[in-house]
């Protein structure tokens, strides 16, 4: 049937996100997306930038997996932010004890527990060419992305600091002369309501420009139960609607200017989310178990300082890209400032009363209360990379370049006494300074028509300043200061080789060395300690195959690969003395494999069988740790003398990394077919994570049991003159399962459940 060239909704969406951007809704129609599409009943040539040139991935001698298309749709449905991606790529893990602001990413069992908000990780986060290091710059929404690339293993040769473990790469849209956009607008589960948006098109025949938008919001749901003394839990005064909401905010506006051989792209982003942390649960563990206890309810906390709780977080960021293409050579520069400011307040015990109080009864009852709060007021990060790569068209190739990072940190923490109505009594505040420099070359030489070798080499210089200051000490523990100023240097380097067996086999193997830079721990509103974690550093060696088979209707990617890292840098958590600090481990091995696999079954039937195993050991003999005051600690434990009497350590010898799952596995299934004058379309996605360590120790209650999770997705797009239109159902969490996924081993058994079954209906339209 035939429609209107153009709806009225379709106008009202264009002309808002246009008025919005600065442009014109009157621009030329584009032609069909840039999106790479299976043609002829084959798949998709995917093509990456891991190593800074765009290439097939297919030929890239680098584990990569790339995430786009439908599959980031569906993940990312629901409102979900950057951990959707947990479990959704072989080897990659995500969590948060923040919630929303505050993403750690694991590659290959590698990763860091650290909560502090100056915590350096060993998987680095890439987001348009500029490296986000500070944690809550990595919690950026992720909306209008052209695609997110995972590279696993060392990356310190061209992405240079803090990338040991592996990369994590997001791309945006860019903006071109076409004009297109779209606008898409959901509702689901607990009233959330979630709109997402775009709009792009030419200015001037040499200016183009793009404007992207993100509103979610959701209503607090979680309801409050808190006995007043001496009551029993049927007894307790029920406050509705205190946790569980958010309103996040965030856009970005881009302009392109091309003329000749230059390039020069402008890029602003500015993110405000006003809501409320991670759900605490006291003693959500049975003793002795890790099974969630009987009558847990995921929308009743039993908390006494529930009303206080609140995250607030404001980011923006401006980078200018320049590139100059000199036939033989292109000149690239990427210059970025970032800031992120953050104030979270939470009950972090998850409960009420205190085990000093005995009429206090039911779930909710802790050992003592703990109700803290963490601010950054000040940061800046600047960065600058400036690098000439050739462009010949013989059997050499180069890179080389220089690196520059800034960042100036202000960390505010405040502890409160829960017990007489949430008055501060403790104030610490840390100033961190890091300065780093590096510089950096890679070559690929052709040596056969079939053989092809890279090789890389970077020097890194890096430098902390380091003071922190308290100010109030809680239950009169006194004022205490310190500093700290660690320094590093080191050559990072990588040699790989990618072997073309034919024109549907390549065979490649890869040698890497990655480093960290020293970090520092000065969390003193509790303790007295600043501890310093020296350089990490890993050798690495993988090897594999990337294969089209079945005529390109199938692909198959296998990795092996084997590590060993030097004086890793860990997170200790526990009670006495040993509130949060940085040790090293002598030696960690890890070792498994990697299994991306795609298919056309049918013309209208595709799927996706990925798979990886991931095995990590301790070695460091007599490295203990504190443990957990209530827990069962299954680690071998013995005993010192602490300044408040006896305190347990745990040796962690032989044991695996926390959030180091052995086994990640993840399926999908994408069924199409052209139905009147559009086309009916089904998605669904499964993912598995096996059992986990929530710590450096084993303890019952705090091992994340297996989670496996789904969702489908389904609806209907049409054309209707230059428009695209789509209406879709989907539900995430498709069986409802919840299990622990994360804990607090300082007070009691306190824990964090994964998010529940949502449901929702979205309304999308694309506009050419």
């Amino acid at each position: 049937m035939k429609a209107m060239k153009q709806s009225t909704l379709a106008v009202f969406i264009k002309a808002a996100l246009f008025s919005a951007a600065g442009l014109s809704v009157n621009a030329t129609a584009a032609e069909e997306s840039g999106e790479d599409k299976a043609t002829n009943s084959q798949l998709e040539v995917i093509q990456i930038t891991a190593r800074k040139r765009v290439e097939n991935a297919q030929e890239v001698p680098v584990s990569v997996s790339a995430l786009q298309g439908d599959g980031l749709d569906a993940y990312s449905s629901a409102g979900m932010d950057i951990r959707f991606m947990n479990a959704k790529i072989p080897s990659l893990t995500v969590e948060s004890s923040f919630g929303r602001t505050f993403p750690r990413f694991y590659v290959r069992g590698l990763g860091n527990t650290d909560f502090d908000l100056n915590a350096s990780q060993p998987v680095s986060l890439v987001v348009d060419d500029v490296v986000q290091e500070n944690p809550i710059l990595k919690g950026f929404p992720v909306f209008d992305i052209a695609r997110i690339e995972v590279l696993r293993g060392p990356q310190g040769t061209l992405f240079g600091r803090n990338t040991p473990a592996g990369l994590v790469k997001f791309d945006s849209v860019k903006p071109s002369q076409e004009f297109d956009g779209y606008g898409a607008v959901s509702y689901g589960s607990r009233g959330a309501i979630d709109f997402e948006g775009a709009v792009g098109g030419g200015l001037t025949d040499t200016v183009s420009a793009r404007f992207s938008m993100l509103v979610q919001d959701k209503d607090d749901y979680i309801d409050n139960c808190v006995p007043e003394f001496g009551d029993s839990i049927d007894q307790c005064k029920l406050t509705k609607d205190v946790l569980g909401g958010y309103t996040e905010k965030a856009a970005r506006l881009q302009f392109l200017y091309e003329k000749g051989d230059l390039t020069a792209l402008l890029n602003y982003h500015v993110r405000d989310l006003d809501g409320k942390p991670i759900v605490f649960n006291a003693n959500l563990m049975d003793t002795g178990t890790n099974n969630i206890r009987a009558g847990f309810k995921n929308d009743v906390v039993y908390q006494d300082a529930a009303s206080r709780a609140t995250q607030q977080v404001e980011s923006e960021g401006v980078s200018l890209k320049v590139e100059y293409d000199f036939d033989a050579h292109t000149l690239t520069s990427i210059s970025a400032w970032d800031s992120a400011e953050i104030y979270s307040r939470a009950d972090v015990d998850g409960g009420y009363g205190a085990s000093f109080l005995p009429n206090f009864q039911g779930p909710g009852v802790i050992a003592f209360p703990a109700e803290s709060a963490d601010a950054i007021p000040e940061h800046d990060q600047i960065t600058q990379e400036i690098r000439l790569s050739s462009n010949f068209s013989g059997d050499f190739n180069y890179q080389v370049g220089a690196f520059y990072f800034d960042e100036d940190l202000i960390i505010e923490s405040f502890s409160f006494d829960t017990l007489a109505g949430g008055i501060q009594n403790g104030y610490a505040i840390q100033n961190q300074q890091t300065n780093a420099w590096a510089v950096f070359g890679s070559a690929d030489f052709t040596l056969t028509d079939e053989l092809k070798i890279t090789a890389g080499l970077r020097y890194s210089d890096d430098e902390k300043e380091f003071f922190a200051e308290r100010t109030q000490g809680p239950f009169g523990s006194g004022t205490t200061e310190g500093s700290a100023n660690p320094s590093d240097s080191h050559v990072s380097w990588d040699l790989s080789a990618a072997y073309k067996y034919n024109r549907d086999v390549n065979f490649f193997a890869r040698i890497a060395n990655g480093f960290r830079a020293p970090s520092i721990q000065g969390r003193i509103v509790f303790g007295n300690d600043i501890t310093v974690a020296k350089s990490e550093t890993i050798n690495s060696i993988e090897a594999g195959v990337k294969s089209d088979v079945l005529d390109g209707r199938g692909r198959v990617n296998a990795t092996v690969f084997y590590y060993q890292m030097d004086d890793q840098q860990l997170t200790a958590v526990g009670g006495g003395s040993n509130f949060n600090r940085l040790i090293n481990a002598d030696k960690t091995t890890g070792y498994g494999f990697e299994l991306d696999t795609e298919w056309v079954l049918t013309d209208d039937l595709l799927a996706t069988i990925n798979l990886s195993y991931n095995n990590t050991e301790l070695d460091s003999p007599g490295l203990a740790v504190a443990v957990c005051g209530q827990c069962t600690v299954t680690s071998p434990t013995f005993e010192i003398d602490g300044p408040n009497g006896p305190e347990k350590r745990a040796l962690i010898e032989g044991n695996s990394l926390p959030h180091a799952p052995e086994w990640i596995a993840n399926f999908t299934l994408r069924y199409t077919k052209e139905l009147e004058n559009g086309e009916f379309f089904a998605y669904t996605d499964w993912s598995y994570r096996s059992e986990i360590d929530f710590f450096l120790y084993h303890a019952e209650e705090f091992t994340g049991e297996a989670l496996f999770e789904g969702g489908v997705r389904a609806g209907y797009a049409w054309d209707s003159g230059d428009n695209e239109y789509e209406v879709s159902a989907f539900v995430r969490n498709l069986t409802d399962e919840q299990v622990v996924i994360g804990g607090v081993d300082f007070n009691n058994n306190t824990g964090m459940v994964n998010e529940e079954r949502f449901i929702g209906a979205e309304f999308k339209i694309k506009f050419f």
